[in-house]
């Protein structure tokens, strides 16, 4: 998105944003210093400007092949490196996702997520997966996957098999990632979302912050995501859930009101992205949680867990929503429509 387009509310655009409308880090940080009240209410002015208010989509996610991944993602407790007591389980059938995705779309879903833990996962997986993607899809919900780094011919398959969206994150700023994990680049990420792109499935692309990063590197990584091109069209903000036995367990909790400007910087930088809350609702509360959908969060995962951690219940969602007098996004999908910490 052009930086020149905040000119049309109104707003100043931050003098260090660079041209040709890409975002440097140092704009994106003024951005995130802005007093409280003003980035709130530039968050919500452009949120106003492209979505309707009030309105949340609700997204679930499976973990439907869990742990023995062999990265070494400081975060994540499906890594084989780490003792973190998941059982390393093998891929789960079609009639067991779609019972999954039955209960999730009659929850309220409209979006089912399937997250395997894979490095990369071979063609003969890619394979078993568009089974489990033709499966969703007959159910008339939106489906959503993510296996790990790709190849161009595995990304055509799963838009063949009728994928709607990829989640591959970029986690935080290249600067910090080595910080994260090693098993793998950042440019390997890059790589992964241009071959999804090519083959014509929509990008879901975040991050986590809570990882022991310094402010510069949250500005890092949204400056990174709003400079893909385009940004993505599903951009998952994740609040690290700390899980005993990975290396970034012990990590310092990012403060709410900073992960609020976090969520209210990507609304401003991506305002026709879906902005999630995902991994680490449950410790945010329902104040904070508040706040960011005033931020312009407008999609949640739902249901009682995000791969392998917890997240909040669906009844406790919608106590949440109707307490705030939101509505939720419900769409009809056709077979053909295409456009954890996850």
């Amino acid at each position: 998105m052009d930086a020149n387009a905040l000119s049309v509310i109104r707003v100043r655009r931050p003098a260090a944003a660079a041209p040709q409308g890409r975002w440097s880090v140092e704009a994106v940080q003024e951005l995130l210093d802005l007093p409280f009240d003003e980035l709130m209410f530039r968050a919500q002015t452009v949120h106003r400007a492209h979505w309707p208010a009030r309105d949340i989509e609700l997204a679930t996610l499976l973990s439907v092949k869990t742990g023995g991944c062999p990265e070494n993602c400081g975060y994540c407790p499906q890594s084989a490196e780490f003792d973190t007591g998941v059982k390393a389980q093998k891929l789960m059938s079609v009639e067991e996702v779609t019972r999954a995705a039955q209960a999730a779309k009659d929850a309220g879903a409209t979006r089912f997520c399937m997250g395997a833990a894979w490095r990369a996962p071979k063609d003969r997986d890619i394979e078993k997966v568009a089974e489990l993607i033709q499966a969703v899809k007959g159910l008339g919900m939106q489906s959503c996957a993510t296996l790990g780094m790709l190849e161009s011919h595995q990304a055509q398959a799963l838009r063949e098999a009728g994928l709607d969206y990829y989640n591959h994150n970029l986690d935080t700023a290249p600067e910090y990632y080595g910080d994260v994990v090693d098993t793998r680049s950042y440019q390997d990420r890059l790589d992964t979302l241009a071959h999804v792109r090519a083959a014509g499935i929509r990008v879901c692309c975040g991050g986590i912050v809570g990882m022991g990063e310094a402010p510069v590197h949250r500005a890092g990584l949204l400056a990174q995501l709003a400079n893909l091109d385009p940004y993505p069209e599903s951009v998952p903000i994740n609040s690290l859930v700390r899980v005993p036995g990975t290396p970034l367990a012990d990590s310092e909790p990012i403060d709410p009101l900073d992960f609020v400007r976090v969520i209210a910087v990507a609304r401003i930088l991506m305002p026709q992205a879906r902005v999630r809350l995902s991994a680490g609702r449950q410790q945010l509360g329902e104040p904070v949680q508040a706040l960011c959908f005033l931020a312009g969060a407008n999609s949640i995962f739902y249901g009682d867990k995000l791969l392998v951690t917890g997240n909040p219940d669906a009844d406790a969602d919608r106590r949440l929503l109707d307490k705030l007098g939101y509505g939720t996004r419900q769409v009809q999908v056709t077979q053909h429509e295409h456009g954890a910490h996850a």
